[in-house]
């Protein structure tokens, strides 16, 4: 397990690498946040399995079945001509795959690969054991406790990715934390993703919505990094996701997007949004046979634009309630779906993306054990890259800043999880327990003290007073606590630092691209 054993509970820049877990102290001797520092994280132990292999088996030969005999649509002139050369069966916009041709096509894949970010030390191995929470993406509202509901803007998306940046659980940027929606459709990217390069540095994700925003979206995050195009081939710096028309089509900004970033080996996550239910069958199988089969035809098709491109296998199934048609997460189905999600990433030998979910309409009981069975699938189901990891709400259409500091919370009690349990001498207590005896207590035991600071996981929210001391402190309920929070950490937060010329590159880039017209809004 690769993970480096240092944790801090400290969060600004000049000591977020430090040791030990006691509170540090700022300038007016207010504690800061308690967090962990930055690491990688991975699992020491093989991923849980809830299908055999003769099924999982099951589900690849009936996916190859649905591409075969029913066929997927490509809603994309290029990219059929492209399927066409290499032996798919069109027929207008529906294509017919070869099973073999889909087999090959999918051993051409990376099993892993590194993703850079414009800082170096956030640049990450994704694949493995290795595991990577994102932020929330793509909400177009967010909320607050005091501002409440509202439609998403420039000034709280720019407070997310500070967010993003402050806590160190976070790894990447989910695409647009909450969609800034008071900035124009044709200039949003541009505008979008200069404030992440400037606001944050670590790996972030672009949305292919047409060929003229993923371009520019490669062009920032070459700049970003300072490379030349050559070496930005080489060296793998933006991610996108594609969602596939569940059920069984594909459109043409998607597959626009699919076809710039193979060709120039950046990375495509292809998800199927397939809910049992209302765009799939109504059981998990049946579900996953669908996922599968539109996770096979895309990821296929990124290998047939280049070979050995990086992608990502993506699985984001649930279910509706039958009663409303309502999407549900964080249920027993979206936890099996997770888990065998995983189960066929590794059936293709790719990394796996899923994600941190949850249907609450607000920061109660259901939207905390909903992200937790969410988070339980995604880890023991073997997630690699985790979309909104956090301050997802209202199953996708709010970003909530206080869920965001819970679910760093909960992320970081899954990497206190996930860090190997220490075997050592000392760590088996035979001295302590000799100090002690029969009867007594161990808080003055010498091995008691001189693990005291950093014995156990400190939480960002959780409070773990009895009910006296919580009483004196006012009875915080958990979403005042995150309020508190995320306020504070906004205050703390530390612009990562980015060379004046590649920032005056960067804006050149962007000033120009607006004058010309940004991109089309005609889809």
């Amino acid at each position: 397990m690769t993970v480096n054993e240092t944790d801090t509970v400290t969060s600004s820049p000049e000591t977020s690498r430090r040791g030990g877990r006691s509170a540090a102290r700022r300038g007016g001797g207010k504690p800061t946040i308690p967090q962990l520092s930055r690491r990688k994280v991975a699992r020491a132990f093989p991923p849980m399995a809830i299908l055999s292999a003769d099924e999982i088996e099951a589900i690849h030969h009936a996916s190859l079945k649905v591409l075969s005999e029913i066929g997927m649509d490509f809603m994309l002139p290029e990219a059929r001509d492209i399927l066409k050369r290499a032996g798919a069966a069109i027929d207008g916009e529906r294509v017919r795959f070869d099973p073999a041709m889909i087999e090959e096509a999918m051993a051409l894949a990376p099993s892993h690969f590194t993703l850079h970010a414009r800082n170096p030390d956030n640049t990450v191995e994704i694949g493995g054991p290795n595991i990577l929470f994102g932020t929330v993406g793509s909400p177009p509202n967010c909320h607050d406790m005091e501002g409440g509901r509202r439609t998403g803007n420039q000034a709280d998306f720019r407070n997310f990715l500070k967010l993003g940046q402050y806590f160190n659980c976070v790894g990447f940027c989910a695409g647009y934390p909450v969609e800034p929606v008071d900035v124009h459709a044709s200039i949003r990217h541009l505008e979008a993703l200069r404030d992440v390069v400037r606001l944050m540095d670590k790996p972030f994700v672009a949305y292919s919505l047409g060929r003229e925003r993923i371009l520019d979206a490669i062009e920032i995050a070459r700049i970003a990094r300072g490379l030349t195009p050559e070496q930005m081939e080489r060296e793998p710096s933006l991610t996108t996701i594609v969602n596939t028309n569940s059920p069984l089509k594909l459109d043409g900004n998607m597959l626009t997007g699919m076809i710039e970033m193979a060709a120039r080996n950046q990375v495509v996550c292809v998800t199927p949004f397939t809910l049992a239910g209302a765009m799939a069958p109504v059981t998990v199988a049946g579900a996953l046979v669908e996922q599968n089969a539109e996770a096979l035809a895309g990821l296929a098709f990124t290998q047939l634009v280049r070979k050995g491109a990086p992608v990502i296998y993506g699985g984001f199934t649930s279910n509706v309630d039958m009663k409303s048609g309502a999407p549900a997460f964080g249920t027993p189905e979206y936890m099996k779906a997770c888990i065998v999600g995983g189960q066929l990433a590794r059936r293709y030998n790719l990394p796996y993306r899923t994600s941190n979910t949850c249907a609450a309409n607000t920061v109660d009981a259901q939207a905390a054990y909903e992200s937790v069975f969410s988070l339980w699938g995604v880890t023991m189901g073997g997630g690699n890259f985790v979309m909104h990891g956090a301050g997802w709400l209202e199953g996708g259409l709010v970003a909530s800043f206080e869920k965001f500091v819970l679910d760093c919370d909960l992320i970081q009690m899954v990497m206190e999880f996930l860090k190997p349990l220490e075997m050592s001498e000392d760590a088996l207590g035979l001295d302590a327990i000799r100090e002690v005896g029969p009867g007594g207590h161990f808080f003055g035991a010498q091995h008691t003290l001189a693990r005291y600071t950093d014995a156990f996981y400190t939480p960002i929210v959780s409070d773990w007073r009895n009910n006296q001391q919580w009483l004196a402190a006012g009875k915080p309920e958990a979403w005042q606590k995150a309020n508190a929070v995320y306020k504070q950490a906004l205050a703390d937060y530390q612009e990562p630092a980015l060379d004046p010329a590649i920032a005056e590159e960067l804006d050149a880039f962007v000033e120009r691209r607006k004058r010309e017209g940004g991109a089309p809004t005609d889809f």
